[in-house]
């Protein structure tokens, strides 16, 4: 079968959920192979290889990023020479902010062809399924010109371990990053704090609030939700720029595009930005005491009501129906 090159979102040999959803995906495309960047193998090497990994592909120099002093640019170039020594048939990314802007800088080195934020990808072709034109439209697109670059977005593969976990090989490539992906360089770091809920991007449950929270203490009852049902909590844009929630968490088209098995939308009217950032939920449900609101039409269930007396009220079911 034709290899599949993954780059492995880690921190420091952490592998993120989204890693193990490309392998997935990888493994119904050809021969999943992963390319870590960065120190941490021995932490990762396991996690690969129960998702198929069959080779590893290990670039842990100088400059290499990952976890070191430099940014996405040594990642592109240690990309981009696995490609050229090993000829793979598609190389797959993290439709994340990160990953985005390696695919885009790998797509050059190879004069390839670059598709992002697909929800799926199909067929020898490598026909990839996006969401276009604000959320509004869905498209099949595919690479005709060198070798696939997809960016894949979170949560649009369920992650499934391999039948019988590959003894994934490490390769050592020795990479010489030039001086230009060099320039831009970490220069200190600060700890994110700890909320004891999942990242956003990679939840399989998320709890959003908008303008109809009515303010920050609005917020209480979301997170309450979030909380007894081990979800991420999002914001509409509307909230995050009157100052309600931090911007990390705004979900849509200039914010985090998500993807989770249930979105729970609660105050929000459904701008064409919002949906672009999470219209491909597998399940949508709205809470929403204005009925006209443009959200309910993408909707699998909707609650028209205020959403201070709805959600209290189902916060006590779920605590009960777990007691």
């Amino acid at each position: 079968m034709a290899e599949i090159l993954v780059l492995v979102d880690h921190v420091d040999g952490a592998v993120k959920k989204v890693t193990t959803e490309l392998l997935t995906l990888a493994a119904q495309l050809g021969e999943p192979s992963a390319v870590l960047v960065g120190p941490g193998y021995d932490t990762a090497r396991e996690r690969l290889a129960e998702f198929g990994a069959t080779t590893v592909y290990v670039i842990d120099g100088d400059g290499a990023g990952g976890s070191g002093d430099h940014v996405v640019a040594p990642a592109a170039e240690a990309l981009a020479q696995v490609v050229a020594d090993r000829a793979p048939a598609a190389v797959l990314l993290a439709s994340t902010a990160e990953g985005k802007e390696v695919a885009g800088r790998l797509a050059i080195k190879l004069g390839s062809g670059v598709i992002t934020d697909a929800s799926g990808v199909s067929g020898s072709g490598f026909v990839a399924t996006q969401s276009v034109f604000g959320g509004s439209t869905l498209v099949q697109a595919s690479v005709t010109h060198g070798v696939p670059v997809i960016a894949v977005r979170p949560n649009a593969t369920p992650p499934v371990a391999a039948a019988a976990p590959a003894a994934a090989e490490r390769v050592d490539v020795a990479v010489t990053f030039s001086d230009a992906a060099k320039l831009a360089q970490v220069t200190g770091r600060t700890v994110a704090a700890r909320t004891g809920r999942p990242e956003l991007s990679e939840a399989s449950i998320v709890v959003s609030g908008g303008r109809g929270v009515g303010g920050p203490e609005g917020f209480s009852p979301v997170e309450e939700l979030a909380d007894v049902l081990g979800a991420a909590v999002g914001a509409s844009r509307a909230a995050t720029d009157a100052g309600w929630y931090p911007h990390q968490f705004q979900v849509g088209q200039t914010g985090k595009t998500v993807s989770p098995q249930l979105y729970i939308a609660n105050g929000i009217s459904g701008a064409i930005q919002h949906r672009a950032g999470m219209q491909t939920s597998k399940t949508i449900v709205v809470v929403n005491k204005d009925p006209e609101a443009p959200l309910f039409e993408i909707a699998d269930f909707g609650v028209v009501g205020d959403l201070h007396t709805v959600l209290p009220q189902a916060i006590a079911a779920i605590k009960a129906h777990k007691a």
